[in-house]
């Protein structure tokens, strides 16, 4: 991540929501508030507690429906050396003294969840840690405020994204992490959990699904398919999961929930999936693209009326490499107009294989491009809002 996630609020309430979120334990008091665009402020809010927020409650509680959660400006991650440096007795009891070199191997950032803390397979790999035995664990869980602790290497290429995450303190691998209200339930070593989508999931609960069907064809553990349920207000949800562990995670959330009764679960490749003429909307949540799931979100969209895409990939922009890109033409810029060149692309293959799979013309209209975050210098994760509607 490379920035911070921000309150987005009308300029007239900025003091209130900064008592509202301060009473709450919600700001950043070590940022500053930001001037936004257009009469709004953005409010910076604490890495930790960004899972809690509940926009629905703060909105009722502001009596507002101008609030939205944001990520914005750069922030260095800060090292949590501070936080394990306290424990140097440890080194010292093993004959050891407390160096850069030990210092550089120590995490930078970590994930919580709940009372247990993934770190980086990066961190701890001195020969000096292997004398320390429980004695090492059992301490840097205790500076992290952790209870059990778990390391993560590098994620699986076996097409289900299995991490590969070693306990390293404590048996029990489930845990509970809590967003926006909603609990999602998951075997850290079996399934993954993505923090950095949590600006998408609660711009999907924002949408009003009122009435609607939702197709969710890449539910995983139910990142999205609880936002729709939970919070959008969607009538059913009809959710597709190849992972048999995604799909016992995502049962489990959708019970914790006291939602099941308004979604069904199908277990397997959502090409084989045996629904079409259903769906007011489908969320095609799966990247670096989801282009296999087209011809399947098209079969899905109700012949009549059409619907909404949400198609979800990670962009690239080439532009700047490119002969006919005017002189001076800024990185943001760039990337923005490579942005719009792949929805434009998206939209007419879209409308094509629509045309391909109902035998009548359909138009194609953008309505939104959202930018979640980025993975490397001009390569971002989009998702389309695209709406559909037979001519």
């Amino acid at each position: 991540m490379d920035g911070v996630y921000c309150l987005r609020v009308n300029r007239r309430q900025t003091q209130d929501f900064r008592k509202c979120l301060q009473s709450k334990g919600l700001l950043d008091g070590s940022l500053s508030l930001v001037k936004d665009s257009d009469g709004f402020v953005l409010l910076p809010l604490t890495l930790s507690t960004v899972s809690q927020l509940d926009l629905h409650a703060l909105q009722t509680t502001m009596a507002t429906a101008v609030c939205e959660c944001v990520l914005h400006c750069k922030k260095k991650k800060k090292s949590v050396v501070l936080q394990l440096s306290a424990q140097s007795d440890l080194l010292e009891s093993h004959g050891e003294r407390w160096s850069e070199e030990i210092k550089e191997d120590l995490p930078l950032s970590f994930q919580r969840h709940g009372d247990l803390v993934l770190i980086g397979d990066n961190t701890f790999c001195l020969s000096l840690w292997k004398k320390m035995g429980e004695d090492l664990w059992s301490t840097v869980a205790k500076g992290l405020g952790a209870k059990r602790l778990a390391k993560q290497g590098r994620v699986s290429r076996d097409g289900f994204r299995t991490p590969e995450v070693t306990m390293l303190l404590g048996e029990d691998s489930w845990v509970t992490h809590v967003d926006n209200g909603i609990s999602y339930q998951f075997d850290v070593t079996k399934c993954m959990f993505s923090s950095g989508n949590i600006t998408e999931k609660l711009r999907v609960a924002a949408f009003d699904c009122t009435g609607e069907t939702v197709v969710d064809l890449y539910a995983g553990i139910g990142y999205f398919t609880l936002p729709y349920l939970m919070h959008a207000n969607a009538c059913h949800v009809h959710a597709c999961e190849w992972n048999l562990e995604a799909v016992k995670a995502l049962q489990k959330n959708l019970n914790v929930n006291g939602v099941s009764n308004r979604c069904t679960v199908y277990q397997g490749d959502n090409r084989q999936l045996q629904l079409c003429d259903v769906a007011d909307r489908v969320n095609l949540g799966l990247i670096p693209s989801s282009e296999e799931g087209w011809p399947v979100a098209c079969r899905l969209l109700k012949r009549t009326t059409g619907g909404v895409l949400h198609i979800h990939q990670n962009v690239t922009s080439q532009l700047q490499a490119r002969h006919d890109v005017p002189q001076g033409l800024s990185g943001k810029r760039a990337d923005r107009r490579a942005w719009q060149e792949w929805a434009n692309e998206t939209a007419e293959k879209i409308a094509s294989l629509l045309k391909d799979v109902t035998g009548g013309q359909w138009t194609t209209n953008i309505q939104h491009i959202e930018r979640v975050k980025s993975y490397a210098p001009h390569v971002h994760h989009l998702v389309l809002d695209l709406e559909c509607r037979p001519s």
